[in-house]
């Protein structure tokens, strides 16, 4: 066994485990043949080594063959920061923690021998160039996420020791070895050296260790080979990059002669590469912070982000939450003019609205830079940069950061199931092939969204993505994901002319792919490992046992996945389905199949019934009318009444027997009047229905305000009785023909009367706590829009009379919410024991 540095070298033959991993992710493991390198900080008392220390040079590494799994073991070794120390010497030393996350591990045969002093890169002469190519030579011009000057700690300032080999180790990629691509980093001539961070001369740092604060460096992912057209004004030769073994290649520019730093603020930058062919071609680093794109141009660029005076977070993320009342939202549409919204304007507009509707959470969707912005987020060109349409990266911050001030957990909607085909920009056809971050041929193209399909089974790919979910949570303050497209990652056949029934031949076997399912229970045990506080939820429709179970179980180690089936029912009622004929019993068991143990998040509606094409609740329910009759000066015409009681009735016993969690779609909260539509060629490129109207609720003479008020009265009362977070309701009466559903949840009984025209009075309902109920909260009560029957003030009292198999039994009053029969009578109520 060959150390040329100094690692720690364990024999795990001998060490067996009881612990049982996951089949699938032995199978991952047990694929990694040679070296496992890692970079944690541990003491090495907490790996109990069956063979002793080296001593070579510490580089601060770990090393280990990997024959038999130990569960504990592998996973301390990849996730914890850990310190090692030198047997015979008795030298320890910490690793820097620069600001990268892009490496968690990597496999290689053997370790590469390390340089003391990264040495400067000076430009090839162009005689050397034509002479000196090799048979697939590239450059490439990418910066590591390393901050220029950045001084601090903890998770936004720490450096690299000078000298030192970086954490962020650069991907070697498939092939790497065989075709060795030509590297350069190119910036634009007479950038302005304006915010420049000054050198400061190395410090010294715990055990004598000296640390460069002002150097850049950069590493690249796979050497690349694409076509595109040459750009004038740029030098595609002015930092070539070194390259190393086993297909890595090493940037370091050091401090200019004035002392400071060498690429400043805002400088524009390109990877730049020379194709077998000897093209050159221009691209975009996987892993730039920040891209612009002018209004005169199609492409992003890449533009580096390192202002002078970074955004500092003030507040800290709220505590775990028991339950989620999320508020899906999108920062571009969240104004009432027509045009993009920026993060300042949610920031002090949008999240005070959104606290005072009784939400906890924020889910913010088309955060990650899309070229398109037609498509709503979900076409991701650049994964580490925030999107530039909106605003810059620390106005971003700052409305998380002012989120967490009020006490709102903030998740971001991550694309992670694919990516956009764009090529100059993006990251398809990186290297010049279909295969570097994808699957070549037709299995790397998605049919449906003719989008490229992430290859899970590729250390670099796994790399990539982990560092990317990491980043988000470090640098930005992000409280967790909504995995979008996790059925598509689930099954070879990406859940395209599929259906499920729920039978378990449907979720095991050869279809479904195993390396997605592997990443996604890494990618949510490395979440839940580093941040424990941070909630991971998965859009799958297809209802995959155990995907919300905790990965040490065999799961997938989500924390929640939606209920995407309650959406589909409630359209599928009301487009169909006449009011006598609606099947009590239907809408029950669509709202409680969800697995025993894994929790769900009930919605109504979210983004996808809003888009154009398709209808919101409301909109299917009032139609056109909702132009001409939502004036209180105008008669309530029998279908904006039955609207507006149906509307509310659907939210309600959705948040309330649905699931563990309730999700929302902004604006859909007062029923907002019309669908989404993004600007694109078929509609002249208008903004008229890419915005959302919140101002409809603050005008009291539309019936809008009808609805948001009992929007948020229904969440606070969740908020004060915390249904949500309580055991699954006891449903004790589903009444076909009385059209009459009844159920307890959280010491309360909810009672909705569906009938299309009859009212009740003394009707029997089962409850278990015997005692004096009251009525709190009344679909039929005049400020949200009823017709108020009922008075508030009257108790019921329980009596011991069995009823539904409840031991007790009360008798309610539901009138009907219309004075005209056959109207469609709605009616809820729920009481409490007193």
């Amino acid at each position: 066994m060959m150390c040329l540095n100094k690692v720690l070298v364990l024999d795990l033959k001998k060490n067996k485990s009881a612990e049982v991993w996951p089949r699938g992710m032995v199978r991952l493991v047990n694929s990694c043949l040679g070296y496992l390198v890692a970079y944690p900080k541990m003491r090495h008392t907490d790996i109990r080594p069956t063979s002793s220390l080296t001593t070579s040079p510490c580089y601060s590494r770990a090393c280990i063959r990997i024959s038999r799994i130990h569960l504990p073991l592998f996973w301390a070794l990849l996730t914890r920061e850990a310190t090692l120390c030198c047997a015979q010497t008795g030298c320890m030393r910490t690793p820097a923690r620069p600001q990268s996350y892009v490496s968690l591990f990597r496999v290689q045969h053997r370790h590469p021998p390390l340089p003391e002093k990264p040495a400067p890169i000076t430009p090839v002469p162009s005689a050397a160039r034509s002479t000196a190519r090799s048979p697939s030579s590239a450059s490439l011009l990418t910066a590591s996420p390393c901050r220029v000057g950045r001084r601090g700690g903890g998770r936004e300032g720490r450096r690299r020791p000078a000298g030192c080999p970086s954490r962020w180790a650069a991907p070697g990629g498939r092939g790497c070895a065989a075709r060795p691509p030509r590297l350069y980093i190119v910036a634009v001539p007479g950038a302005a050296r304006q915010g420049r961070t000054k050198w400061r001369p190395p410090t010294r740092r715990a055990r004598g260790r000296p640390s460069c604060r002002s150097c850049w460096s950069g590493t690249p992912t796979w050497p690349p080979s694409s076509r595109t057209s040459s750009a004038d004004g740029w030098n595609p030769f002015s930092h070539p990059y070194k390259k190393m073994e086993y297909g890595k290649w090493e940037l370091f520019i050091p401090p200019g002669q004035d002392g400071y730093s060498p690429v400043p603020h805002g400088s524009k930058l390109k990877v730049v590469i020379r194709a077998q062919n000897g093209e050159l071609l221009y691209r975009i680093s996987p892993w730039a912070r920040y891209v612009v794109r002018d209004q005169d141009k199609v492409n992003y660029d890449w533009v580096h982000w390192n202002p002078p005076q970074s955004y500092i977070r003030k507040h800290r993320s709220p505590e775990r939450l028991k339950s989620l009342r999320i508020y899906e939202s999108h920062v571009g549409i969240a104004s009432p003019e027509g045009k993009i919204a920026s993060y300042k304007n949610f920031t002090y507009n949008v999240l005070p609205r959104i606290k005072d509707l009784g939400y906890n959470c924020v889910q913010l969707m088309a955060i990650m830079e899309h070229a398109y912005y037609a498509s709503f987020g979900y076409q991701v060109t650049s994964f580490f940069a925030a999107s530039s349409r909106y605003g810059t990266p620390d106005d971003l911050k700052e409305m998380i950061d002012v989120a967490h001030s009020m006490g709102i957990t903030v998740l971001l909607d991550v694309v992670h199931s694919h990516a956009s085909k764009n090529s100059e920009d993006g990251l398809n056809k990186f290297d010049g092939t279909d295969s570097c971050f994808f699957h070549s041929g037709p299995k790397g193209t998605h049919q449906l969204w003719d989008s490229r399909l992430f290859d899970y089974s590729n250390w670099e790919v796994l790399r990539f993505l982990l560092s990317n979910l990491r980043m988000w949570i470090e640098d930005y303050g992000f409280d967790g994901f909504r995995f979008d497209g996790v059925t598509s990652m689930l099954y070879h056949h990406h859940g395209i002319g599929t259906g499920f029934s729920g039978d378990y031949n449907e979720y095991f076997g050869l279809h479904v792919d195993e390396d997605a399912l592997c990443y996604l229970m890494l990618a949510n045990h490395m979440v839940n490992f580093l941040h424990p506080e941070c909630i991971t939820i998965a859009e799958d429709v297809s209802g995959m046992p155990a995907l919300c179970r905790p990965v040490a179980e065999g799961g997938g180690g989500f924390d929640y996945r939606l209920a995407m089936a309650i959406p589909d029912k409630w359209i599928q009622i009301i487009k169909e389905l006449k009011d006598e004929d609606w099947n009590m019993g239907n809408i029950v068991y669509t709202l409680t199949n969800r697995r025993y143990e894994e929790k769900c998040i009930a919605y109504a509606e979210s983004h996808d019934q809003a888009l154009v094409g398709d209808k919101t609740l409301a909109f299917r329910l009032m139609d056109a009318e909702m132009y001409t009759n939502m004036s209180v000066l105008s008669p309530l015409t029998p279908v904006i009444d039955r609207g507006i009681q149906l509307h509310k009735m659907i939210r309600l016993i959705t948040h309330a027997l649905g699931g563990d969690s309730y999700l929302n779609f902004m604006g859909n909260e007062f029923g907002h009047p019309e669908w989404l539509d993004f600007p694109r060629k078929g509609n002249n490129e208008s903004y008229h229905y890419a915005r959302r109207q919140f101002n409809l609720t603050d005008d009291h003479l539309l019936r809008y305000r009808f609805l948001n008020a009992f929007d948020r009265d229904m969440n606070k009362s969740e908020e004060r009785f915390g249904w949500l977070a309580s055991p699954p309701a006891f449903v004790s009466e589903k009444h076909e023909s009385n059209k009459v559903i009844a159920f307890e949840r959280a010491g309360l009984v909810f009672i909705f009367n569906f009938h299309p025209y009859q009212s009740y009075v003394d009707y029997r309902v089962g409850v278990e706590t015997p005692g004096k109920y009251k009525i709190l909260l009344d679909s039929d009560a005049s400020e949200y829009g009823g017709h108020q029957r009922l008075d508030h003030n009257t108790e019921y009292f329980s009596e011991e009379y069995p009823h539904n198999y409840r031991h007790n039994s009360l008798m309610m009053t539901s009138a009907s919410h219309s004075r005209q029969k056959k109207w469609n009578n709605v009616k809820m109520r729920f009481a409490r024991s007193m």
